[in-house]
């Protein structure tokens, strides 16, 4: 497919899990993709040759996230990029991947654990839309990546599913502001995935990885590329007329 030929994408968190599946995917749709990581230059390094490999355009961009002026610096970084790369800054597909996650109750939440979760998974991806959506035209896409934690209730995933909710709310409002320009924004929500966050628990022994794939209909454990084939409807053509949405990418989890 090239679906999304001519079209420039960021993808924050790229280089791993979820996020390499989308930019693999995007690539694979004829995108230039940007490969954002946050410390591991290695990991982006390797994501960008697999597709250059397979046949796509990609370049990695790093840029921690959590601190303040992270959106400011990375829009700065992939400016340069892309005029070098096309002579032009503008951005057509933004997909907020980069979050981190942290199993801790209530009590065992601390002010800065909590500022931490906030500071990466809502603060960041709010100023990076605020400044990309400068550089996008009519027909950009916007999606952010939630979390099925938002649906019930997990006290280990307390702050976490917080700040996915947050971002819920973000999609919901800032879909309603940029329709006019012609841009949609959503929220793709995936459950239990086969990814490094995960393989600390999820690989333990058969019995956890058996618990963790009875929650979905499928009873299985979702893999990255069942998250990246929804992102890439969502920033698609085909998704023009759907805004303002989470589209549930967790198995059917918890029916």
């Amino acid at each position: 497919m090239a679906t999304l030929t001519g079209k420039t994408a960021l993808v924050t968190g790229g280089s791993r899990g979820i996020g390499r599946g989308i930019a693999e995917r995007l690539a694979r749709d004829g995108a230039l993709v940007a490969v954002h990581y946050g410390g591991n230059a290695e990991a982006a390094a390797d994501t960008v040759a697999a597709i250059e490999q397979a046949g796509g355009s990609a370049f990695a961009l790093g840029q921690r996230l959590g601190a303040d002026g992270d959106a400011a610096a990375l829009l700065d970084g992939l400016d340069r990029e892309l005029l070098n790369r096309t002579g032009s800054t503008r951005l057509d597909i933004v997909v907020n991947n980069a979050a981190i996650a942290y199993d801790a109750h209530l009590a065992d939440t601390t002010p800065a654990l909590y500022d931490e979760l906030f500071a990466v998974n809502v603060r960041a991806p709010f100023f990076i839309v605020q400044r990309a959506a400068e550089r996008m035209g009519e027909r950009g896409r916007i999606v952010t990546i939630s979390s099925g934690a938002t649906r019930k209730a997990y006290p280990n995933l307390l702050a976490y599913a917080m700040t996915k909710a947050a971002v819920e709310t973000f999609t919901r409002t800032l879909a309603q502001e940029l329709a006019p320009r012609g841009i949609t924004v959503n929220a793709v929500a995936p459950g239990i995935v086969d990814t490094d966050m995960n393989a600390g628990w999820l690989n333990v022994d058969e019995a956890s990885r058996a618990q963790a794939a009875s929650l979905s209909a499928f009873n299985r454990v979702g893999e990255p590329a069942d998250i990246a084939d929804v992102v890439a409807f969502a920033v698609s053509d085909d998704a023009r007329w759907v805004t303002g949405q989470v589209l549930d990418a967790t198995g059917g989890s918890v029916l």
